[in-house]
């Protein structure tokens, strides 16, 4: 991987494909890393993009921060400033839940640095499921995940995946078991952000939300209609997929990233 300074933090960020294609920005999910877009990335690759997919700040191989730090509109800041460090504007923003709730603000407040947006098993609005996350979040604060994995892997896939106990689902077990209790603060900053609806009115970005039908933590309509309606976009929502939808579904996915891609006015 390779890293960049930005804000103060140390992101790291692997970078795929063409060098002049038009460029793509993956934001992964809370409780994940980069790796979770490894095969969505190569197909966006096999269709000619520049693939850029970083770690947050406080996960993955980036540089740990103060619970102020993990919040999503401060996250969102270190996305601009990734995106302008790599010279990548004007870029296609595409987020999984956490990264989604990015691609929406950076829709929102920096629409000069992107040609599109689109949020995977993500939402606009403030949690709807405050009072049910906040004791697991508390627990992640004092012990990490391994003790609440399973808990963990019901909220990011879907039935499908779990019945089938896929690949994805069990290397995630392995990596959400591993999660120590600095995860806490991350997952205390999603539950606790802000809703962006009302800046999404005035969007000039075009915008696709994407939902997985089975998706636990943010069902349809949130993660789909609700999305596309506060932003005047468009959205589709995929079958046997749950809020991991990206990871889950990578073929289905990049089919509708690309056509999405593909209607942006180009600049």
């Amino acid at each position: 991987m390779q890293t960049v300074q930005v804000n103060g933090a140390e992101l790291a960020y692997t970078d795929s494909g063409p060098t002049d294609g038009v460029p793509v920005l993956l934001s992964h999910s809370l409780f994940f890393d980069h790796s979770m877009f490894d095969d969505l990335r190569d197909k966006l690759v096999e269709a000619g993009h520049r693939v850029v997919a970083y770690d947050h700040r406080g996960q993955g191989a980036s540089s740990p921060g103060t619970r102020d730090e993990l919040a999503v509109d401060a996250l969102t800041d270190d996305a601009a400033a990734l995106i302008r460090a790599l010279d990548l504007a004007p870029v296609h923003a595409v987020g999984n839940s956490l990264g989604g709730f990015v691609a929406l603000r950076l829709a929102a407040r920096h629409p000069d640095l992107l040609l599109s947006a689109a949020a995977l098993g993500s939402s606009a609005e403030e949690e709807h499921q405050l009072e049910a996350f906040a004791p697991l979040v508390d627990l992640l604060c004092e012990v990490g995940g391994a003790e609440h994995v399973d808990t963990l892997l019901h909220i990011m896939f879907g039935d499908t995946s779990l019945a089938e106990q896929t690949p994805a689902v069990e290397h995630w077990r392995t990596s959400m078991a591993a999660l120590g209790p600095s995860i806490g603060d991350a997952a205390w900053q999603v539950i606790h952000r802000g809703r962006i609806v009302e800046e999404l009115a005035d969007c000039r970005v075009p915008v696709l939300a994407i939902a997985g039908s089975e998706d636990h933590a943010y069902p349809p309509p949130i993660s789909d209609i609700n999305i596309a309606e506060a932003a005047a976009g468009s959205y589709r929502t995929v079958s046997a997929a749950g809020h991991s939808v990206a990871l889950e579904q990578p073929d289905i996915v990049a089919s509708h990233l690309l056509e999405h891609f593909a209607a942006a006015p180009v600049r």
